[in-house]
């Protein structure tokens, strides 16, 4: 077979895009030189790789340096509504890729790279992936924020500055072993350090009330330095930031305690304080109601309240004089985004600023913290919601506990008033959970004080209003919103597959890179014999690059003409990785049964992380590893099935796999993922989707027909009936031999014959305590593979189908979502005016 060409050999060929001009080659290649020499000192015959990545980066930041100060400038006078989006978690991976497309610098940067003797591709791969988030609700973050950004809104990311992120995956006899991300060892080119604009956050301390009102007294600082990091729009020439605080101990931290040995124990101690920005919380779904973890909560509230509140008083006069002493406007010109509960603080900490601090009523101040403040949910798992103790908040936050209490005795006196008599309902809508250990419920203080709820798929949305929060939609059904998620485009399809990219773009123009419902204009050309054959070449081209891949990082061989079936997200009970392991082991059996019967070969993909201290999620991947060591060394199996597990699964894996995949598994038991994201980008990618009706899979069914997705499996209301009816996973074991043969093998050690026992906790949980009902769905799931495999005999058909849900793909745009948030929630307006690049001359 051909050798496949390089993106950067593609980006060549192609004219689509308009052709890189001389000039730019040739100020690239001057800004790359110079920079090698004085900023990274290096002469070229010493240079490294990484020299080179540096100096490339460095030459494509100063791209945006221009644009990002005009735009910042822009927002000064124009004094729009500014957008805040605060989020312990944003998962932005590489930037270098990312800014060259946004700027329209890839095939400049491309040509000049290659006249001076190097591959770009290569030095793309010398960046780190900044992953500072889990999944999901990280990687949104950084898709709102290129949305934004796109959209010409003055917006905002604020965030921690993890000194490591997602820890680093190895595999190690069949295990996951976690490694420290130390992802900032070599420097990050793409931030700006802000020192001047460091403040303070308090914690501990006590309240003391006077005739001046209440004051938060005797607390320990720490400092929040601001790191900011450019986020261009595409081709608008907006530059928006993404401001991340790192904690600091302030100089005299601890010298005046009397309690300290001395000096140098005093000096060693400033680590305490600066642990808060330590590390990220590498749990998925889950809550760990750890003190740090409060304090990192608090932490990035705090600082990024003060920056608000100063950029509120002083906006456009450029100046950090106060000018605005009224808060009346305060909703006018700040809308703040709480991205799940995580900174739900941001409610009482601006309580208590505008009570405490600037002397607004307690009333107004109230109103004003509704009407600016919004919340998105992002799971109905009750083990992910956050209930904190009591007792952590009296000691870490004392003022913040009373501003709660204060909230929830006005909240529930009003649910009384509404529902005398009604007890019950009080103790389900209190922030403050009666108990052994009382507890604040953050889901419920969000909802109180905000003016918008929003779920992130339609089903989830409504699970909301009726199961999670159904006594709260009764009180303001008109709170209750609907947000259906999104992925952003650039970054999943014109960077990570160019190829798909430009087959599109050579019959519909490039307009849907901003548009993405103009994907709908590929409908005519379902049967067009052409776009058949285009679109099937660049996945099977994909698909080699891939297999190229994983030969060389893993040494795997795979069989880039099997299909490639693919299931990378967190590793989850809920998600539901086991119910594809059983589907493997049936199809294993069914090879061993009959050896002669002709079958569509399939590689199976399964990569993810568990979180180190979910046992049964390490217990998973111990099980797919061990299944891939017996299946793939089997020689009467042969390259009709291979099973790997893809390690270190993260952003920059994701934007190689996807593009290769053929099928993508969203298997998740009906009404326990919220949304997904991933099921959209392989649908953007031209992969058919196995999955069941949850989150919004739904709606991608909706949106293509739910004949071009092979659905499979209970609903939420067969779901809801098998809970009343006590769900049995002896009843399917005992019914179903392909079922019972394959948890038996499991079970006894087949798979694992140096440990008889390895998995025998995990099949106890199938078969006697699991939540998920993996069985329940176990034999609607095959009959549907077994679909898969008869489409998959037909290319033709197969291929339209993949252009059906390529065309169909355009609500799921990042871009569409945004625009939704800014009309219903934020109250502004989406702009495709650009911002006047840098080298015209301002009026």
């Amino acid at each position: 077979m051909a050798k496949p060409l390089t993106d950067g050999e593609r980006r060549k060929q192609i004219s689509v895009r308009g052709l890189a001009g001389l000039g730019d080659v040739a100020e690239v290649r001057k800004s790359f030189n110079r920079h090698l020499h004085f900023t990274l000192v290096k002469d070229r015959n010493v240079a490294t790789r990484r020299d080179y990545y540096l100096a490339l980066a460095h030459t494509v930041r100063d791209h945006l340096v221009g644009r990002w100060i005009r735009t910042q400038q822009h927002y000064y006078e124009r004094d729009p509504k500014r957008i805040y989006y605060l989020s312990l978690e944003f998962y932005m991976g590489r930037t270098l890729q990312n800014t060259m497309v946004n700027l329209g610098l890839q095939n400049a940067c491309d040509e000049a790279i290659y006249q001076l003797g190097l591959d770009l591709e290569e030095l793309e791969e010398m960046e780190e992936d900044a992953g500072l988030g889990n999944g999901g609700l990280g990687r949104l973050a950084a898709c709102f924020l290129d949305s934004m950004a796109t959209l010409g809104l003055a917006a905002y990311g604020y965030g921690i500055r993890y000194e490591f992120g997602i820890f680093n995956q190895k595999i190690v006899n069949g295990w996951q072993v976690e490694e420290a991300d130390d992802w900032l060892r070599y420097g990050n080119p793409w931030e700006k350090a802000r020192p001047e604009y460091t403040l303070p956050v308090h914690f501990y301390g006590r309240v003391e009330r006077s005739a001046d009102g209440v004051r938060w007294l005797d607390t320990q600082v720490v400092l929040a330095m601001p790191y900011d990091t450019p986020v261009p729009g595409y081709k608008n020439d907006t530059v928006n930031t993404m401001r991340l605080w790192s904690a600091k101990a302030p100089n005299d931290f601890k010298l005046h305690d009397f309690n300290v040995g001395g000096y140098i124990e005093a000096v060693l101690d400033r680590n305490l304080a600066e642990n808060i920005s330590r590390v990220l919380y590498p749990n998925d779904n889950f809550f760990e109601g750890k003190e740090l973890r409060l304090k990192q909560e608090y932490f990035v509230v705090a600082a990024t309240l003060q920056d608000v509140i100063r950029r509120f008083k002083s906006a456009k006069f450029g100046c950090r004089d106060p000018v605005r002493t009224s808060f009346d406007m305060f909703p006018d010109k700040v809308a703040i985004q709480l991205n799940d509960t995580h900174p739900a603080l941001a409610i009482p900490e601006l309580m208590r600023i505008l009570v405490d601090v600037e002397k607004v009523d307690w009333d107004k101040a109230w109103e004003i913290t509704k009407k600016t403040c919004a919340y998105t949910n992002h799971t109905v798992l009750p083990e992910a919601l956050e209930r904190w103790p009591v007792s952590m908040f009296e000691k870490l936050l004392p003022r913040h506990l009373e501003i709660i209490y204060a909230v929830n005795q006005r909240h529930l006196d009003h649910v009384a008033a509404l529902f005398p008599g009604d007890v019950d309902r009080l103790r389900r809508m209190s922030v403050i959970e009666e108990g052994d250990c009382k507890r604040i419920n953050m889901a419920h203080l969000c909802v109180i004080g905000s003016h918008a709820v929003n779920g992130v798929a339609r089903i989830h949305s409504e699970i909301v209003k009726h199961s999670v929060f159904k006594d709260f939609y009764e009180l303001e059904p008109e709170k209750f919103q609907n947000k259906t998620n999104g992925i952003t485009p650039r970054r999943w399809l014109l960077l990570c597959n160019p190829g798909l990219a430009d087959t599109i773009m050579e019959r519909i123009g490039e307009g849907f890179l901003t548009d993405l419902s103009q994907l709908r204009k590929l409908l005519p050309l379902v049967d067009d014999e052409a776009l058949i054959r285009d679109v099937a070449q660049v996945k099977q081209e994909n698909k080699v690059k891939f297999s190229a891949f994983l030969e060389k990082e893993y040494g795997v061989k795979i069989n880039p003409a099997s299909m490639f079936d693919v299931h990378v997200k967190r590793i989850h009970e809920y998600k539901r990785q086991l119910l594809n392991c059983l589907h493997v082991v049936t199809l294993y059996n069914r090879i061993k049964k009959d050896p002669g019967q002709a079958l569509v070969p399939r590689t199976v993909m399964i990569g993810g992380k568990a979180a180190p201290g979910y046992h049964m999620a390490k217990m998973i991947i111990k099980l797919v590893t061990s299944i891939g060591d017996v299946v793939n060394h089997d020689p009467v199996v042969g390259d009709r099935l291979k099973v790997i597990f893809l390690e270190n699964y993260r952003v920059s894996l994701a934007e190689k796999v996807i593009p290769a995949a053929d099928l993508s598994q969203q298997i998740s038991t009906a009404g326990t993922e919220a949304s997904g994201t991933g099921n959209m980008k392989f649908m953007l990618n031209g992969a058919l989707t196995i999955g069941t009706m949850d989150g919004a899979n739904v709606e991608m069914a909706e949106e293509a027909g739910a004949q071009n997705l092979f659905i499979f499996g209970l609903r939420v209301e067969d779901v809801e009936a098998l809970d009343q009816k006590g769900y049995n996973a002896r009843e399917y074991y005992e019914r179903l031999p392909e079922l019972r043969q394959a948890v038996d093998q499991i079970g006894s050690g087949f798979f694992s014959p140096r440990e008889p026992n390895c998995f025998k906790d995990l099949v106890d949980m199938l078969l006697n305590h699991d939540r998920f009902k993996v069985f329940a769905d176990y034999e609607a799931y095959v009959a549907c593979q077994a679909r898969v495999d008869r489409l998959y005999r037909d290319p033709k058909e197969w291929t339209k189908k993949v252009i059906r849900n390529i065309a169909c793909s355009g609500k799921f745009s990042s871009d569409r979502t945004i625009t939704e948030y800014a009309r219903d929630i934020w109250g502004v307006e989406p702009s495709a005016q650009q911002t006047q690049p840098p080298s015209l001359p301002k009026d």
